[in-house]
């Protein structure tokens, strides 16, 4: 009974918490998806992961956990060289959304459809329909990535 209330408790401390920011700053989170988005297509780790902090903690739709940006660098280095993985194409997002918690932590919501990848054994996977949620927390007047947790709807049969 105590984890239902504790859970409800801290929904409505963040929906309390809540801020609005300015127009500047929610364009300068939305940036952050530049490099990212740039790094996949160009398949360059640094790139991507220039808008993460030190000490990021990213896991991906396949459960592949990276914590700190050099890990998360070298992990992306490697997932850049699998052709499998790397073949097709993510376009670009369906949409992207900003919360700010409090003025120097916002969440990110983002979700791309990726068509043409394919699975290990060369066979086409069906489009994958991916959703982004990033936690980002401003330091010394950057917004860096702090947390990003990647996953997968699956198409409703």
């Amino acid at each position: 009974m105590k984890k239902p209330l504790l859970i409800v408790a801290l929904v409505l401390l963040i929906a309390g918490v809540a801020h609005s920011q300015t127009a500047a700053d929610a364009a300068a989170v939305l940036q952050t998806l530049d490099s990212w988005n740039r790094g996949w297509a160009e398949k360059d780790a640094t790139i991507a992961v220039e808008a993460y902090s030190e000490d990021v903690d990213w896991t991906n739709a396949f459960g592949d956990r990276f914590q700190g940006r050099d890990s998360l660098e070298e992990g992306l280095k490697f997932i850049f060289g699998l052709g499998f993985v790397m073949a097709g194409d993510s376009g670009g997002n369906d949409f992207a959304d900003v919360t700010f918690l409090t003025p120097d932590v916002a969440l990110l919501r983002s979700k791309l459809v990726r068509t043409g990848q394919k699975m290990s054994n060369g066979e086409m996977m069906p489009d994958r329909h991916i959703h982004h949620l990033r936690v980002l927390h401003r330091r010394a007047g950057e917004w860096q990535i702090v947390s990003h947790l990647i996953s997968q709807a699956h198409e409703k049969r």
